[in-house]
């Protein structure tokens, strides 16, 4: 297994400000690297209600804010590293469902992270019950190893 360059951007609007971007972009590049990913590069950004509606609406036909995101790229640059894609999260969608969760806005971040990463590594749970079955255990496989500190 290589271990290229897991590059991360971050970039917060409106009410996401309060999020921690150094913290974020670590935690992607475990999952990434979790996955066995490297020498790749992941766009995440994380918005308010507001912008998800507008990308919800125009690239899903649904006219409501949602809490994840993703737009898959799978494409390597002529001289660089694979893009996987963006990410994009609503952070005031996640502090609804984090109180409702009764979990912290980190953990819930964290689960529409793996959640956007899985999506555009090709993983669907609307595709089938078996596809979701298979998404779901990874992602708490993900999450389990990421609370362990497994060694990458």
């Amino acid at each position: 297994m290589s271990e290229g360059t897991v590059t991360v951007d971050v970039v917060r609007r409106g009410p996401a400000r309060r999020v921690s971007i150094r913290g974020f972009k670590a935690k992607a590049r475990r999952i990434l690297r979790l996955m066995d990913q490297h020498d790749c590069e992941l766009s995440v950004a994380l918005v308010g209600d507001g912008e998800t509606r507008d990308l919800n609406g125009r690239y899903r036909s649904r006219d409501e804010p949602t809490d994840v995101l993703s737009f898959p790229v799978d494409e390597r640059l002529p001289s660089g590293p694979r893009l996987i894609g963006d990410v994009i999260i609503s952070v005031e969608k996640a502090a609804r469902q984090a109180r409702q969760r009764r979990r912290s806005l980190e953990d819930e971040l964290e689960v529409l992270l793996i959640h956007g990463i899985l999506h555009n590594l090709g993983y669907d749970h609307e595709r089938s019950d078996e596809d979701e079955r298979e998404m779901r255990a990874l992602e708490r496989r993900l999450r389990r190893e990421l609370k362990a500190g497994a060694s990458l």
